[in-house]
């Protein structure tokens, strides 16, 4: 009888039962099963649960009857030295299962996903080796092609000659139309090698199975471009061509609608979608809030381009700078003057890092992301982290961390990138590097800095120099176009207590109610509102009264919609303010009420 024939390009499988660690092994066959999928051969050897649990199907309840009857399963002798093991067979010859699921069922004694469960040495699982299966009807999908390499392909290219694409440099001439996610690893990993870091790699690989793969005609796609979202359906499978550099060499046509939407007008949920920081993002999950949007008819979007023809043909600049200060953006943040925001501007250029400090209330991390997002233009270009005591290197750079499998519950470690490297590799892909990148770590002085920075905090002082991770082993260098903004409440934890190390590598800039541009925001806010301006004058009289600048109150509290309902004033300060003064005065025996409280304030108004 002739054996049956391995799936070719496909490596052994292997499946461990988290209970006790035994292990089950097979491979794909190049045989269909009844289902429509490849075969699977379990191998001889491999161990099986003994019992059925009460969810398995009856065809696989037969099944197993059939393989014991016919001794291809046989018990395995229970172990004196571990009474509690559960009971398991042996494989006694190679079994021939309908598929990966069945297999997968056989050796579970439940329902199982067969291309989730059954997994690499490395790790990989099943599903990268087979063609796409089912999938929803329609997706919605996000490629990303305002800077590829400095050129802002939506508008010289995408709308108007009607078609996405992918870079794709050094992925050789593709021998089938539906790659499996396996052959792309494979052709990247030998493309890419020495030109991409692990994290990267993995990234690209992704993307590539979505674009090529994943993707169908009749699906909806979306792009940015010059701060507007446009929307359009893809018409056509991909294609490989050659394009001038390689900037677009793998490509889908697209129907785009005439008409666009600004960014900033997008409901909050796609906003938030829009945000991830990838080349190609699944946005099936808001395809009910892009077909919301206003309806436009598939056809040329060109005219929504630039008034310059020439304009297209200009490639996005290829120095590094961060955009100018305009006096829109200080009256947006209500500061009073310009000049302070070309600061920060300056000291970002020079420095790199900085540091917003000050007591709670004054705004440190509202500004920090509206300015990461104007220097940066747009969220999707800004991450952010939050520090506590417990983090720790592996946390926000890399690391080994446990990674538990749904479906066996079996738990692995894995190197796993954390917010710094994932931003750092994407500031330093081909054709981002002169494209400012800003991760924002917000209450910085909570963590224990140097336990969290590690290494990183040689490359923070010396940008042009690379260092040998302690995980990875990579050279790696953190990227000039990458911008660090921290923030520092002062009334948590002192700023004295911050390192010298620490201070040598960020600049620091106080944002205090006492001076501006915090000391007259509420006021500013106030009369853009048209609000009654007592409470900027009761915050005013306030902080003359607390002594200790770092427990100042800042101004945010009061710019809220709920403080202007009735009463929303007394309850603020009653529920949010004195609760902060009578922990700064603990202890002392203070009637904080009687001292701080909006009567005694009142008061002293003149």
């Amino acid at each position: 009888m002739p054996q049956p024939e391995r799936l070719p390009g496909t490596p052994d499988f292997r499946l461990f039962m988290h209970t006790d660690g035994s292990e089950a092994r097979g491979h794909l066959l190049t045989e269909f099963g009844g289902n429509g999928t490849h075969k699977f051969l379990l191998h001889e050897g491999s161990l099986v649960a003994a019992e059925a649990w009460p969810g398995l199907g009856d065809h696989a309840r037969r099944f197993r009857a059939e393989l014991r009857a016919a001794g291809a399963l046989v018990d395995v002798p229970a172990d004196p030295a571990r009474p509690e093991a559960p009971a398991r067979l042996r494989v006694a010859r190679d079994i021939a299962c309908n598929s990966s699921s069945a297999a997968a069922a056989l050796v579970y004694g439940y329902d199982a996903s067969g291309p989730e469960s059954w997994r690499t040495e490395e790790g990989h699982p099943l599903s990268d080796y087979l063609s796409t299966g089912w999938r929803a009807p329609r997706k919605a999908w996000l490629v990303r092609g305002s800077n590829v390499s400095g050129h802002n392909l939506v508008r010289q290219l995408w709308l108007a000659e009607g078609f996405v694409s992918l870079a794709g440099t050094h992925v050789p001439p593709l021998e089938e139309s539906d790659p499996t996610k396996s052959a792309l690893r494979r052709f990247v990993e030998e493309g890419y090698e020495g030109a991409a870091s692990y994290n990267q790699k993995r990234g690209l690989v992704d993307e590539l199975h979505a674009f090529l793969t994943q993707m169908r005609p009749g699906d909806t796609v979306a792009t940015i471009g010059d701060g507007r979202l446009y929307v359009g359906r893809i018409t056509g499978e991909a294609l490989q061509s050659v394009s001038p550099g390689g900037l677009s060499n793998l490509r889908r046509t697209v129907a785009w609608q005439a008409e666009s939407h600004a960014y900033e007008e997008l409901p909050e949920e796609l906003q938030q979608k829009l945000s991830v920081q990838h080349d190609v993002v699944d946005l099936t999950g808001v395809l009910d809030a892009l077909d919301g949007l206003a309806p436009g008819e598939p056809g040329s979007a060109a005219a929504a381009g630039p008034a310059d023809p020439a304009a297209a043909d200009r490639p996005a600049p290829r120095e590094l700078s961060l955009p100018d200060v305009t006096e829109e953006l200080a009256r947006d943040l209500l500061v009073h003057d310009a000049d302070w925001l070309r600061e920060i501007r300056d000291l970002l250029t020079d420095e790199r890092q900085l540091v917003f400090y000050g007591p709670p209330g004054t705004g440190k991390t509202y500004l920090a992301m509206r300015l990461a997002e104007h220097f940066g233009g747009g969220p999707e270009r800004v991450k952010i982290v939050q520090f506590h005591p417990s983090y720790a290197y592996e946390d926000f750079f890399e690391g080994f961390r446990p990674v538990e499998d749904p479906e066996t519950r079996e738990v692995a470690f894995r190197m796993t990138a954390g917010p710094l490297r994932e931003l750092a590799d994407l500031a330093s892909r081909e054709g981002n590097r002169h494209v400012p990148h800003f991760l924002i770590i917000d209450e910085i002085n909570r963590a224990n800095l140097a336990k969290v920075f590690g290494e990183l905090y040689f490359l923070l002082e010396y940008r042009t120099r690379s260092v040998r991770l302690t995980y990875s082993g990579d050279d790696f260098a953190l990227p000039p176009n990458l911008f660090v903004i921290g923030t520092m409440n002062t009334a948590d934890r002192s700023i004295a207590l911050v390192d010298a190390a620490m201070r040598r590598r960020f600049a620091f800039v106080e944002l205090s109610p006492r001076t501006e541009p915090t000391a007259g925001l509420l006021a500013r806010w106030l009369t853009r509102e048209g609000k009654d301006p007592e409470p900027a004058r009761l915050l005013d009289a306030l902080n003359a009264r607390i002594d200790d600048a770092d427990f100042a109150i800042g101004p945010s509290y009061l710019m809220k919609p709920g403080v202007y309902r009735d009463g929303g004033v007394e309850r603020t300060w009653r529920t949010k303010i004195l609760p902060l003064l009578e922990e700064h005065h603990y202890g002392e025996g203070l009637d904080v009420a009687a001292r701080y409280g909006l009567d005694a304030l009142r008061d002293q108004q003149p």
